[in-house]
């Protein structure tokens, strides 16, 4: 099949033959910070509707894990859950890779987008991550704020001495009076 040049590129959500492609992405994006295949494959099963790719045409040039957490206790990198919380407080953007020819063009703006609305939708009131690659100004654009206070300085570094605690407020849920 001949793809065109000018394919859309569109987040749809994660299938299991995708995570050859997604450890290939998280390879090349996080060098730094890497986990096994089973984390991966852990999340899309316990909360596949947070798991996303990007894809234009037939290749994949970005992905997302996301779920409901807990605030303030961010999972360790390279670790499983087992299980979500019975009582999540937060809504963690886990991890987002894009491959560079998919950045500047909106899409992580886009799935965030999806993902205030999903969070809303759960009942919670904040989007949470650890933000690493010095990429802490991209998500004060996109509405997070520094919580670093929030998190242990162990659980921070664990990643890296620049990781930084960012929690982005939503609005709150109105209850129909």
């Amino acid at each position: 099949m001949i793809l065109s040049m000018h394919a859309t590129a569109s987040w749809r959500p994660m299938q299991s033959g995708d995570l050859p492609a997604i450890m290939q992405i998280a390879a090349q994006v996080h060098p730094g910070y890497p986990e096994d295949p089973d984390v991966f494959a852990e999340r899309q099963q316990i909360y596949p509707q947070g798991c996303w790719v990007r894809q234009r045409g037939n290749r994949l040039g970005g992905y997302l894990i996301s779920h409901p957490w807990l605030l303030g206790k961010p999972p360790a990198l390279n670790s499983m859950l087992c299980t979500l919380p019975g009582n999540p407080s937060t809504y963690y953007l886990h991890d987002i890779a894009l491959l560079p020819e998919a950045r500047g063009s909106n899409a992580a703006s886009q799935i965030l987008s999806q993902l205030c609305t999903q969070a809303e939708c759960a009942g919670l009131n904040t989007l949470s991550l650890i933000a690493v690659n010095h990429s802490s100004a991209f998500w004060q654009r996109q509405q997070f704020q520094h919580a670093n206070h929030l998190v242990s300085a162990e659980k921070l570094q664990s990643y890296d001495r620049a990781a930084c605690y960012m929690v982005r407020p939503l609005a709150p849920i109105r209850n129909p009076t």
